[in-house]
């Protein structure tokens, strides 16, 4: 990777669906950061939209770091900040809440993804999409250890049961995975009530437009579908890089 930024835009949207009273997810895009997220939060009236939005918060106040590996820290502190507060919050109120997190950190041409619960980063790569976090839930457990099917695990009884969390207990457990950013890359982060009701092709399909479109595409598609859940949509698209083109944050939205 070459020294000269790749530009990129970004667009985020979330919306309640068309079942629950209140929208538990919060979403973050800050290009100027290289920080994009979103936070299913769980817990039930005011309770889940409380956690969701603690990480969403602390998240905000990374600033600008000086490198990728400063970028990490400051992401893990801000998320152990808001998993401490969740933990605050729970125990004032004698019920357990939490939040699961889906994160894209980009800097100096590399990135990482990081995530705890069944909130998805993708990656559409020389059009293809892969799906780069894997699923911290029951069923997804049970499908590595070869018990049930892919065919089964879409109506398994605890299929939405996930097994990590943010603010569930003192220690955070979070996956990542890294790699090196190229020109034409397109990264969707979502909730799961985009993937309840969509195809991975159908994102795949809908990034060809821009980030707003596709985000207003898919959520469109999510609600005339029933829209069961909450659902929050974020993606981040790689420019080509062509004519020296530098990152430019005014072309991220949020």
């Amino acid at each position: 990777m070459n020294n000269v930024a790749l530009p990129f835009e970004s667009f985020g949207v979330s919306h309640r669906g068309c079942v629950r009273e209140l929208n538990e997810d919060s979403y973050l895009v800050e290009p100027e950061t290289g920080l994009w997220v979103v936070a299913d939060g769980m817990g039930g009236h005011d309770a889940g939209e409380v956690a969701s939005a603690s990480i969403v918060d602390h998240l905000a106040t990374i600033g600008i770091a000086s490198s990728a590996p400063d970028l990490r820290a400051r992401f893990e502190d801000r998320l152990s900040r808001a998993n401490a507060e969740i933990r605050r919050i729970s125990e004032s109120r004698g019920v357990t809440i939490g939040s699961t997190v889906a994160a894209l950190l980009a800097m100096d041409g590399r990135f990482a993804c990081l995530w705890a619960g069944d909130s998805r980063v993708y990656l559409i790569r020389n059009n293809s999409i892969s799906q780069i976090s894997k699923d911290h839930t029951e069923v997804q457990e049970l499908l590595d250890k070869g018990m049930i099917s892919a065919a089964e695990a879409l109506t398994w009884p605890r299929r939405n049961v996930i097994t990590h969390a943010v603010g569930v207990s003192d220690e955070i457990v979070i996956d990542f995975q890294q790699g090196e950013i190229m020109p034409g890359d397109t990264f969707v982060l979502s909730t799961d009530g985009l993937t309840a009701h969509v195809t991975d092709a159908e994102i795949e399909a809908a990034v060809s437009a821009t980030p707003q479109a596709a985000c207003e595409n898919l959520l469109q598609m999510v609600l005339a579908r029933g829209g069961t859940d909450n659902v929050t949509i974020v993606v981040v698209k790689i420019g080509d890089g062509r004519n020296g083109a530098r990152l430019d944050p005014s072309r991220a939205e949020g």
